[in-house]
């Protein structure tokens, strides 16, 4: 073995793993996994996991294709807290020896490697909410608290007290790993519940969120409930948002490019900042594609007040300071906060669609004009467009239509044996929107049945 491969053993025997699960994530951010015993370590280390690639997802292959490998990252090693003995290790998938391009973790790795040979170092943060919920007698799904049925429940202590084995469980977990767990909250909706970590890397961020959602699932499971990032799974109830906190850093010194107390627009943002937030707006409606990319996702999406029934997510690309109303929040100088992407995305995909955006703003300049400071979500339509807004794609077909005209998108989901990656991604995404706009719901029928 190695030397890497080496002190993964040591590290894993001083640990007492048994098992390693070889991770990597489909298309849509699913998890697939195989088992290994750690007997098997050089196997795993010198030769990969073997998957068949068309029964794992959207991956860019079919029952004809060779197996996909899936190449562990020792730097993802990740004790399982609630599993003694188990250790997850993301991986990167090859194909006859190859790269696979169709992997979402390699497009990030990619799009961060360019940013690095520009000596930039891409961190990012992530504000992932969820729903804790059960199947009632009936079948349908409902919240998990029934008493959580205030009227405006975010940060209601008694909500968080009632969920606080969940909540303390999932919290300890973060630490025992190392992510620095420093809040966690009642959300806006009932039921709904948000658990931040400190930011890193992106591709560390990525590989974390993966690793937060299947464990935010386990730990409901246990519980006999479940957990879901469904961008919208109740109609009168705000939507889960994964909302993007990003920033570029020198690779050399470690500075901040994104911080400058002397900003005269007031929010403490440097140029390369401005001209970063320029690029996601330019970009905004093909992007997302990638940060909404679900049929679901767009009914998160509109402008309305936020009193726990309406949205928190925007409905155009603008960008502002602390408010809550724009896509893209200064929260405080240095970061920049992305609001529309929601619970439902593959973090690897919309990270290297953000970083390719912005960095396309930086290379072209783009200035994002003054900060909005209005309430977007009262704002007449008629002053919206009067002051050339971009309202966001109502949905996921017309995403996808911006989408696939986005050259600097295009170029950063890269090549695949058969084409672009970004007309395969748009192709299943379309298909998805056709299998639900095909079936005839229970709205449709009690409207039209006997209208005419």
């Amino acid at each position: 073995m190695s030397p890497v491969e080496d002190e993964l053993a040591a590290r894993a025997e001083a640990d007492g793993v048994e098992f390693f699960f070889a991770m990597f994530v489909d298309m849509h951010g699913k998890p697939c996994a195989k088992m290994i015993p750690v007997e098997a370590i050089d196997v795993l280390m010198g030769g990969g996991a073997g998957f068949a690639g068309f029964a794992a997802g959207p991956m860019g292959q079919t029952p004809a294709d060779p197996d996909m490998i899936a190449i562990p990252d020792p730097a993802s090693y990740a004790l399982v807290p609630w599993q003694p003995g188990l250790a997850v290790l993301q991986c990167d998938i090859h194909v006859e020896g190859l790269p696979w391009p169709y992997t979402p973790r390699l497009i990030l790795k990619a799009m961060a490697e360019k940013a690095r040979q520009r000596g930039l170092v891409y961190n990012a943060g992530c504000e992932a909410e969820y729903f804790l919920v059960r199947r009632g007698s009936d079948g349908r799904v409902e919240l998990a608290d029934p008493l959580d049925r205030a009227d405006a429940p975010c940060y209601d202590a008694k909500g968080l007290t009632r969920m606080f084995d969940h909540l303390t469980t999932v919290s300890k977990y973060m630490n025992q790993l190392g992510w620095a767990n420093y809040a966690n909250d009642h959300e806006d909706a009932n039921g709904q519940f948000e658990q931040n970590f400190k930011y890193s890397d992106a591709v560390t961020t990525a590989d974390r969120l993966i690793f937060y959602r299947y464990m935010v699932h386990t730990v409901a499971h246990q519980a006999g409930l479940a957990a879901t990032f469904m961008a919208k799974p109740f109609g009168n109830l705000t939507g889960s948002g994964l909302h993007l906190h990003s920033s570029l850093w020198d690779a050399a010194t470690g500075a901040e490019l994104f911080a400058d107390p002397g900003d005269p627009r007031g929010l403490g943002l440097s140029k390369m900042a401005y001209h970063y937030i320029g690029g996601l707006i330019d970009h905004a409606p093909a992007m997302a594609a990638v940060i909404c990319p679900t049929v679901n996702s767009y009914k998160r999406i509109g402008v309305g007040a936020p009193l726990s029934g309406a949205t928190w997510a925007p409905a155009y690309a603008t960008y502002g300071g602390n408010n809550r109303t724009q896509m893209l929040r200064v929260p405080e100088g240095g970061r920049v906060e992305n609001r529309a992407c929601d619970g439902s995305a593959n973090p690897y995909l919309a990270l290297a669609v953000q970083l390719a955006a912005g960095l396309d703003g930086i290379d072209r300049e783009l200035d994002p004009g003054e900060p909005n400071r209005d309430n977007l979500y009262t704002m007449p339509p008629g002053e919206v467009a009067a002051r050339g807004i971009r309202a966001l794609p109502p949905t996921l077909l017309h995403a996808m239509d911006e989408l696939v005209t986005d050259d600097v998108l295009r170029e950063a989901l890269g090549k695949t044996p058969d084409g672009d990656y970004i007309d395969y991604y748009a192709k299943i995404k379309r298909e998805e929107f056709q299998a639900w706009h095909s079936v005839v719901s229970d709205w449709e029928v009690e409207r039209y049945l006997t209208l005419f």
